[in-house]
């Protein structure tokens, strides 16, 4: 495998090169090290189904979608060729308390250039990620493709959403395929009450290990003006994973819960994964592109090409016991506040300005 390594005080990341993927990111934190992120289990097995999209045979970490989902407009596998071919390391630098590196796709999108940028702090328990497109023309959707796995399950908290939204078709529609357990479509005002395939709710925010479904729900930021942010307190893990985004770039949440719903190999039932897809775009490019029912919502679903485009994304882990996520998560200077439901909070370290969210006057 052909991986590029970077590293600060406490944290390290390793990147897969020939498809983009977050192969590795290591944090040492409460004495001990915590792996936030998903990698597939059949990466590197010689006996996988002919004919699958390379960033699925080497799934992994994060990456990301340009376009997000199906590329219809522009030819190129699952997700573009950002998530599925190889990237060539440009720097690899000392940075003040820190360290960066940056990467461009070998493919074009679209026409545009298309680099990644990886930074590390010293301290910080967090991966800072910018991509970039550079010249180009038409529009592309976006998203990031960050995956965590719990052993046990866990809680999820957000912040403040519009709605929660499944699409029109299941994931796994087929029952000798897969399972589901959300409607489709179906929508909600309160990700803990979504309504259930069978009748009934089910709460968004309780990721179960006794449950076995495959579904796919976008959440809509509420017009907070804040920063966008997932947690997820992971209960054997006994830590909380933190995704974090400016809304104004990336107004959507998908969550992909790939929890032992998909029968047929690679997956052969694997349970316990869950997608933390922020983006800026609908299902598949095409859609993005036309008439979709966020952009009904008043939601933007691509970015336009043709000058210099960059979004921003931040990862990390922090230790956490008891399985409760925080119910706000706020940015000061140089700090990252979590508060948790019993009025208990913890600061970590955290460069409050890279999101660049402008403040409300």
């Amino acid at each position: 495998m052909n991986v590029h390594r970077l590293q600060a005080e406490g944290i390290s990341v390793a990147l897969d090169l020939s498809v983009g993927h977050v192969a590795d990111l290591a944090i040492e934190a409460g004495g001990r090290r915590i792996r936030p992120l998903h990698r597939a289990p059949w990466i590197d097995r010689p006996d996988l189904p002919e004919g699958l999209p390379a960033g699925v045979v080497r799934l992994s970490g994060d990456f990301l979608c340009a376009p997000f989902s199906r590329s219809d407009v522009e030819a190129a596998p699952l997700h573009g060729w950002p998530a599925n071919s190889a990237w060539d390391l440009v720097s690899d630098e000392a940075i003040s308390g820190g360290r960066r590196a940056s990467f461009r796709l070998q493919h074009k999108v679209m026409g545009a250039v298309v680099e990644k940028t990886l930074i590390l702090r010293d301290g910080h328990p967090f991966l800072y990620q910018e991509h970039s497109f550079t010249g180009g023309s038409g529009a592309i959707s976006v998203a990031h493709h960050p995956m965590t796995e719990m052993r046990a399950g866990g809680r999820l908290a957000f912040s403040p959403k519009r709605l929660a939204a499944t699409p029109p078709d299941a994931t796994e529609p087929d029952p000798a395929r897969g399972s589901h357990l959300l409607a489709y479509p179906a929508r909600s005002a309160d990700p803990a009450r979504f309504p259930a395939a069978s009748g009934g709710e089910v709460d968004l925010t309780d990721f179960s290990a006794s449950r076995r479904h495959e579904d796919f729900v976008t959440l809509v930021e509420a017009d907070h003006g804040g920063m966008g942010w997932t947690a997820v307190a992971r209960k054997a893990e006994a830590d909380v994973v933190l995704v974090l985004k400016n809304p104004a770039e990336l107004p959507v949440t998908m969550l992909w819960i790939s929890n032992g719903g998909r029968f047929y190999a690679p997956w052969n039932g694997r349970a316990g994964v869950l997608g933390i897809e922020d983006g800026r775009t609908a299902i598949g490019h095409a859609a993005s592109l036309g008439d979709n029912w966020l952009r009904r919502e008043g939601v933007e679903t691509a970015f336009a090409l043709g000058g210099d485009v960059a979004f921003r994304q931040i990862v990390g882990a922090l230790p956490l016991e008891g399985g409760q996520p925080p119910v706000s998560i706020a940015p000061s200077e140089g700090r990252l506040r979590l508060t948790f439901a019993d009025g208990s909070s913890r600061e970590t370290s955290f460069d409050d300005a890279f999101l660049r969210i402008a403040k409300r006057t």
